[in-house]
């Protein structure tokens, strides 16, 4: 995967998330495999408006959908959200907590200008 690809998927999952209906929606799953009728009822929204964002996971590779007979089951799924967990994990130094490590910047920089 190049650097561009890279940017698109990231786009694509952050952008799923970016919504609370979604995020909504990814919670429930992670809790458990529900029906779409059971989501809609959870999140609060209409069927034709579950589905749209049902759209947006399911591109986002957040959620799986299988059909038993008549019904949509829906369940997380894990590569998306593996990928923003990889995402987060290159931005978590292992510097300490975020005062220090400003004070570590700051440390350096004063440093670096005494002559």
């Amino acid at each position: 995967m190049n650097y561009h690809d890279e940017d698109v998927e990231l786009d694509r999952l952050f952008g799923a998330l970016a919504n609370q209906h979604r995020r909504a929606i990814v919670h429930l799953l992670t809790l458990q495999p529900a029906a779409i009728q059971q989501v809609a009822r959870h999140v609060g929204l209409s069927l034709p408006a579950i589905h749209r964002h049902l759209v947006v996971l399911e591109e986002a590779r957040l959620i799986r959908r299988k059909k038993v007979g008549r019904t949509n089951f829906l369940a997380i799924d894990r590569t998306g959200l593996r990928r923003v967990q990889e995402w987060v994990e290159l931005y978590h130094p292992g510097w300490g907590t975020d005062a220090e490590s400003l004070e570590n910047y700051v440390a350096g920089i004063a440093r670096d200008a005494q002559p």
